[in-house]
């Protein structure tokens, strides 16, 4: 359901270098890392932290990330968000992207 959402938001990042990094442990700790931030880790640690804060958007949201093409244009969204403001934080940029598309995404039960 949310491969295709992680595999975009996991190329979504800019800049710095690849290094191994631990994703943070709680949501206080993970909603406070920028794109930058996201973009230094290791690929597993990337879509774990993307999958997370997705899910807490979504949730919130009362909405689905779903699979196919609504959850490819959601990776598309961050990615292009996170390239033009790498210092934003990551969990902002991929709750505006659910936002603008919460309108298409399946609604929770």
């Amino acid at each position: 359901m949310k491969t295709i959402f992680l595999a975009a938001a996991a190329s979504l990042l800019v800049a710095a270098a690849a290094q191994a990094q631990n994703p943070p442990l709680n949501f206080d700790q993970a909603a406070y890392i920028t794109c930058k931030e996201a973009h230094a880790m290791n690929p597993e640690a990337r879509k774990a932290l993307a999958l997370y804060l997705g899910e807490h958007s979504a949730r919130h949201h009362g909405v689905m990330i779903p699979d196919g093409p609504m959850g490819t244009q959601l990776g598309h969204l961050v990615r292009g968000g996170c390239t033009l403001a790498p210092d934003a934080y990551l969990f902002t940029v991929i709750d505006r992207a659910i936002v603008a598309e919460m309108a298409r995404l399946p609604k929770r039960p």
